[in-house]
C-alpha cells in the first residue's frame, strides 16, 4: 500500500507526515517509507490486528458466581465449540472475556436464547470493541510516587531568604529520607544473605548515587557483587587433601550446596555468571521480579525490581573502578559543604531542560555522573580552587590507601578530614552563576576535561599521555579521573553540546538580573525558581546588533588554530595579524561550504556592506574570489568570469565581521543519508564518484536538488542572513560565531535547515580548512615568528 493511502498516515498542512497507530511526526516522505518498514510500526500493526481478530471471536460473560474458576467457564463454552482463553476479572471476579476458536462458534454462542451454568443465569453479549490506541512506555525513573513536583519545590523555595539557601533547601528536598536509606540497606543486607550461600565470601557492595552523598529520591540501587574472595575459596577446594582440610578449617565451607559446584569462576565467561546470578535473583530472593541480565552492554548487568521496596537495581559483577569513583566523590562532597547544593542544583536544572539525565535505553544526554564530574572540574578550576585535582589526592595517599585497580592508579586519601579545606569563600549564588558563565563559551569538542590534571587538556596531549589510546573524542569530553581512556560523555552528540551552551548562555544572562540575586518583596517567582522552568528558561535581555540571538540560531565554529602544532599556537596565538587570518580563513571555508558545497546563491549583505573595508596591510593569500564580495549569477547557476571576480585577499575585516545574504533553492538537508549511501552503491558498481569528501557532498547535494526538481525554481525555498564574528573571549581563542537571521520563509522551511548546518557546516568548514588552508596556514605562521624573533 502506498504511504499515502494508509490509513494510519496523516498528512500535515506545513509538510511531512504523521503516523497515527505510532504517534510519531516525520519530515519527508522518504523517513515515512523508512518508519513504515520499521519494525516498530510492524509490530504494533501486528498487535493490533490480532486484537481486532480476538475482539470478533469474543464474548463477554457474566452473573456467574463469584468462585467460578476460568476451567469451569471454559469446560461449558466448549460444548459450543473450541475455546482458546478465558480472561477474569481477578479484583472482583464479576465477568470474563472467553475468546472462542473461530466466528462460527460465536454465532452459535449467540445464537442460544439463555446460558446457565451451576444453577445461574449467565448473561453473554459480544464483546465491545474498541479502537486500538498505543501508549508510549513510561521512562525509566518516572512517576514513581516519590518525586517532587515543580509546583512544590517552587513553593518551598520562595519562601527561603537567598540563593544560597534556596540551593541547599533543594539538598534537603531531594535527598534520601532516613527512611528510604534504611531500606535499601535492608535489601542490601537480604541479597547479601542470599548470595553468601551460592558463592561463599562474596561481597555485595553498593554504590552510585546510593553512597557517594548525591543521593535522590527513586534512584536505581547499583551493586557490585564483588567474587574475588569466592574464587579464593573455589580455587582452595581442588588443592590437595592435606591442603584442603587447613583451608576448610579456616573458612566456612558449604560447597556441597554451593552452585558452584558445576561453575569454575576463573574460567567462566563474564555472561555466564551474569546467567547465574540472574538465576539466583529470580528463585531465591523474594519479592524480586522483572529480571533481566544485559551481556550485551558496554558493562554487562543484571537488572531486577523488588517489590515491596518499589526500588530498581542491578548488580555487576566487574566493576571495581565505578565502586572507587563512588568512594572519591565522596571525598569530594564532604571537603566543601558547597559541593553538594551545587551539583543537586545543577542536575536539577539540566533535568528540567532536558540536557541530562539518565533515561531508559541511553541517548545523546549527558548522564548524572558526567554531569557531576563537569561540576568538579569547575570547583577545582576556580581561584583558589575550591577542590584539588585527584593528581594532588594521589600524592597525600598513606601506604594502606594506594590501590591499584585494572592497571589504574586509585590512589587518593578516605578520610577528608586528614585534608586542608579550601581558602576559597565565595557564595552558592555567585559559584553557579559563574558555572554558567564559564560553559556558556566553553569549547567543548577542542578540550578534554580532566579531572585527574584540574585542567583542560588539548585532544593532543589528552591522547598522547599513557594508556589513553581509546579514549573516543566526540562533541564533549569529560575524561574519567581514574580510567583515562574513557570518556563518559561520549554519548553526546554536537547537538546537546550546543544546546547545553545555549542553556548555560541564558542562564548565565538571567543570573546578571537583580530577579536571580534578590528575593522578590511582591510574591513573584524568583532565584532558582525561574531558572528551574521548563523550555528555554527565563527570558534575557537581548541586543540590537544580535537580532538573530533572540531566537538562539548561532553556530560556533572551531579556532583553525587546532590544526596547528602545539608550539605554534602557543607562541603565536596571541598576535593580531594571525586572529585576522584566521578569520578569514574560516569565511573562505564557510563561503565554499554554502555556495559550492550548499549550492546556496550568496551575496554580500547590502544592509552591511560598511563593515566589509579594505584592511591597510592585508595578509597575502591564495588568488581567489573575495570573501563577500557580491557574485551575479547567470542562467544556469555560472558564475561571472573570472577576470572580473574580485580577489579574496583585497578585503579583510577590521571589525572582524561580516555579513552575507544567502538564497536556498532545494531542500538539500532531506534524505542526504541515504542518496550518499546511494551514490557509494553505485560507485561500487563502476560508477565514479569523487573520494574527495568535499565533493562528494556536493554530489550529494547535486542528486538531492535533481531528485526534487530538474531545474532550479523561479523562486528560492528560503532566504536567510548570516553574520559571522569571532567572540574568542581571549586573545588565544580564534573561535567564530555564525548568527542566522531568517527573511524569507512562505513554508516554514527555515528551523528544519538551521537544525542541519548546526551539525554539518562545523564539520565541513574545519575539513576544508584541513585540506585547502592549511598550508598557508602554516606559512603565515611561520612568517609571523620570524618577524616576532627578529
Amino acid at each position: 500500500m502506498e504511504p499515502d493511502e494508509d490509513l494510519d498516515v496523516e498528512s500535515l498542512p506545513r509538510g511531512g507526515y504523521r503516523c497515527r497507530l505510532c504517534l510519531l511526526q516525520v519530515a519527508n516522505r522518504p523517513s515515512l517509507e523508512d518508519h513504515l518498514r520499521g519494525k516498530k510500526h510492524r509490530k504494533l500493526a501486528e498487535v493490533r490486528a490480532r486484537r481486532k481478530s480476538q475482539e470478533e471471536k469474543s464474548v463477554f460473560v457474566s452473573g456467574f458466581r463469584r468462585d467460578t474458576s476460568e476451567l469451569e467457564l471454559s469446560e461449558y463454552f466448549q460444548s459450543f465449540g473450541p475455546v482458546c482463553s478465558v480472561v477474569m476479572d481477578k479484583e472482583k471476579g464479576v465477568y470474563a472475556i472467553v475468546e472462542l476458536q473461530d466466528e462460527t462458534v460465536l454465532q452459535m454462542v449467540l445464537a442460544q436464547p439463555q446460558h446457565c451454568m451451576d444453577g445461574q443465569k449467565l448473561r453473554v453479549k459480544p464483546r465491545q470493541k474498541k479502537e486500538f490506541k498505543y501508549i508510549p512506555p513510561k521512562k525509566q525513573g518516572a512517576a514513581r510516587g516519590q518525586e517532587l513536583s515543580l509546583d512544590k519545590l517552587s513553593q518551598a523555595l520562595c519562601l527561603c531568604s537567598d540563593v544560597d539557601e534556596q540551593m541547599k533547601q533543594v539538598v534537603t528536598l531531594f535527598q534520601f529520607s532516613e527512611n528510604e536509606r534504611k531500606l535499601r540497606e535492608l535489601l542490601v543486607t537480604l541479597l547479601q544473605e542470599v548470595f553468601s550461600e551460592f558463592f561463599p565470601g562474596c561481597e555485595v557492595l553498593p554504590f552510585g548515587s546510593s553512597v557517594n552523598s548525591f543521593d535522590v529520591h527513586g534512584c536505581d540501587l547499583d551493586l557490585f557483587l564483588d567474587l574475588e574472595h569466592t574464587q579464593t575459596f573455589q580455587a582452595s577446594t581442588r588443592k590437595p587433601q592435606e591442603e584442603e582440610d587447613k583451608d576448610r578449617a579456616a573458612l566456612d565451607s558449604r560447597s556441597e550446596d554451593s552452585i558452584l559446584s558445576d561453575v569454575d569462576l576463573e574460567s567462566a565467561t563474564v555472561p555466564e555468571i551474569l546467567e547465574l546470578v540472574a538465576a539466583v535473583l529470580c528463585q531465591c530472593v523474594p519479592g524480586v521480579y522483572g529480571v533481566q541480565a544485559l551481556t550485551a552492554a558496554r558493562l554487562p548487568v543484571v537488572k531486577f525490581q523488588h517489590k515491596e521496596s518499589t526500588l530498581q537495581g542491578d548488580i555487576s559483577i566487574n566493576n571495581r573502578l565505578a565502586f572507587c569513583n563512588t568512594r572519591l566523590l565522596q571525598v569530594y562532597a564532604e571537603m566543601d559543604e558547597r559541593v553538594r547544593p551545587l551539583v543537586y542544583t545543577l542536575r536539577y536544572w539540566a533535568k528540567q531542560k532536558e540536557l541530562a539525565g539518565n533515561p531508559f535505553g541511553g541517548g545523546p544526554l549527558l548522564n548524572n555522573y558526567a554531569l557531576t564530574l563537569l561540576v568538579l572540574f569547575f570547583l577545582q578550576t576556580r581561584n583558589p580552587p575550591i577542590l584539588p585535582a585527584v593528581s594532588q589526592l594521589k600524592k597525600l595517599a598513606g601506604d594502606g590507601e594506594k590501590s591499584v585497580v585494572d592497571g589504574w592508579d586509585c590512589s587518593f586519601p578516605r578520610d577528608p578530614a586528614k585534608l586542608e579545606p579550601s581558602s576559597n569563600m565565595e557564595s552558592l549564588c555567585s559559584v553557579l552563576a559563574d558555572f554558567f558563565r564559564v560553559f556558556a563559551d566553553y569549547n567543548f569538542a577542542g578540550a578534554v576535561i580532566s579531572l585527574r590534571e584540574g585542567q583542560a587538556l588539548s585532544p593532543k596531549d589528552a591522547l598522547a599521555a599513557e594508556n589513553c589510546g581509546g579514549l573516543k573524542l566526540g562533541a564533549l569530553n569529560v575524561q574519567d579521573p581514574f580510567e583515562l581512556g574513557h570518556n563518559v560523555a561520549g554519548n553526546v552528540n554536537e547537538k546537546t553540546a550546543l544546546r547545553f551552551q545555549s542553556c548555560c548562555r541564558d542562564a548565565a544572562k538571567y543570573c546578571r538580573s537583580l530577579q536571580y540575586q534578590r528575593k522578590s518583596c511582591k510574591g513573584k517567582a524568583w532565584g532558582l525558581v525561574r531558572l528551574f522552568q521548563r523550555g528555554d528558561g527565563p527570558e534575557a535581555s537581548r541586543t540590537d546588533e544580535d537580532p538573530a540571538a533572540e531566537d538562539g540560531l548561532v553556530i560556533s565554529l572551531p579556532s583553525p588554530l587546532q590544526i596547528l602544532t602545539e608550539e605554534q599556537s602557543r607562541d603565536l596565538c596571541g598576535t593580531e595579524s594571525l586572529q585576522q587570518l584566521c578569520f578569514q580563513k574560516v569565511c573562505i571555508a564557510l563561503h565554499f561550504v554554502l555556495q559550492d558545497v550548499l549550492k546556496c546563491i550568496v551575496s554580500q549583505d547590502e544592509d552591511r556592506e560598511s563593515m566589509v573595508v579594505d584592511a591597510e596591510e592585508p595578509v597575502p593569500l591564495d588568488e581567489e574570489p573575495c570573501v563577500g564580495a557580491k557574485r551575479r549569477m547567470v542562467e544556469g547557476g555560472a558564475l561571472v568570469p573570472d577576470s572580473k571576480r574580485q580577489r579574496r585577499d583585497a578585503v579583510a575585516s577590521k571589525e572582524e565581521k561580516v555579513s552575507w545574504h544567502c538564497a536556498v533553492w532545494h531542500r538539500v538537508w532531506l534524505g542526504r543519508r541515504k542518496m550518499r549511501r546511494e551514490l557509494q552503491r553505485r560507485a561500487g558498481a563502476g560508477t565514479c564518484q569523487s573520494a574527495d569528501s568535499l565533493q562528494a557532498e556536493a554530489e550529494v547535494t547535486e542528486a538531492l536538488a535533481q531528485r526534487e526538481s530538474g531545474s532550479r525554481p523561479a523562486q528560492p525555498l528560503l532566504t536567510f542572513r548570516v553574520c559571522i564574528l569571532r567572540t574568542g573571549a581571549t586573545a588565544q581563542d580564534c573561535r567564530t560565531n555564525l548568527h542566522f537571521t531568517p527573511l524569507q520563509d512562505p513554508v516554514a522551511l527555515f528551523q528544519d535547515f538551521f537544525h542541519f548546518v548546526q551539525i554539518f557546516l562545523p564539520k565541513t568548514v574545519a575539513r576544508y580548512i584541513q585540506k585547502h588552508e592549511l598550508d598557508s596556514l602554516v606559512g603565515a605562521t611561520e612568517r609571523l615568528g620570524q618577524e616576532m624573533d627578529f
